[in-house]
């Protein structure tokens, strides 16, 4: 996958960033801690009218991604944010946030194997903010191995990922860097400013998804 010609970015900006952390649902308080012990500061987007105060960067957590959608429309959060995003705003989505960021859903789903076609169609059917041009598969892995940890490559760099119920991308269009790969499944890209990754960084003691995505700031 190239990880060799990907460097990172610088991964001390000028000045405090300010982090905003999508907490409609979903682990995000995680993802404010761990932002917390780099230096950065960060605040909740709950409602419509907190996407009035600036931010530097935006953390779309892991969570049940149909749900969040629907909270983000019913909200009237959804298009602001996808404008923020498609205006260059640094992003890091993680497992449902990586499902959010998706310009494609997969239809087949891992945990929805030999079930009813219907049913698994409307499971896997998500109205996200499609900023990514990539597809995903939700549930990928499966019932069996619906969570499970290990060691891999993101960036080139070694790190450890845990992986709970996850999704993994079955396609990249031109532009879409592979940042990592799992047994042989694409699990962490970078498209412009946004990554989109399959595992939870918040869960392990490593810090260099983090340091990497604070990088792309400025």
């Amino acid at each position: 996958m190239g990880n060799a010609e990907i460097q990172a970015p610088a991964s001390n900006p000028a000045s405090t960033p300010t982090v905003a952390v999508l907490a409609v649902q979903g682990a995000f308080i995680e993802h404010e801690q761990r932002l917390h012990q780099l230096g950065a500061e960060c605040f909740e987007l709950r409602q419509a009218a907190d996407l009035e105060r600036p931010f530097d960067a935006l953390v779309l957590p892991g969570g049940e991604s149909t749900v969040q959608a629907h909270l983000l429309r019913e909200l009237g959060m959804l298009e602001p944010l996808r404008k923020k995003i498609e205006a260059g705003t640094p992003v890091l989505g993680t497992c449902a946030g990586l499902i959010l960021l998706a310009g494609a859903i997969d239809q087949e789903s891992g945990d929805m194997g030999g079930r009813n076609q219907e049913l698994a169609q409307k499971r896997t059917r998500v109205e996200g903010l499609g900023t990514m041009p990539i597809t995903v598969r939700r549930n990928a892995y499966g019932r069996q191995l619906a969570s499970f940890h290990t060691q891999g490559a993101f960036a080139g760099r070694e790190v450890p990922m845990t992986f709970i119920r996850a999704p993994f991308i079955t396609q990249v269009e031109d532009g879409v860097k592979v940042l990592s790969e799992t047994e042989g499944c694409i699990t962490g890209v970078q498209y412009g400013k946004q990554i989109g990754i399959a595992f939870h960084p918040e869960l392990d003691d490593d810090s260099f998804v983090y340091e990497y995505f604070l990088g792309l700031i400025g």
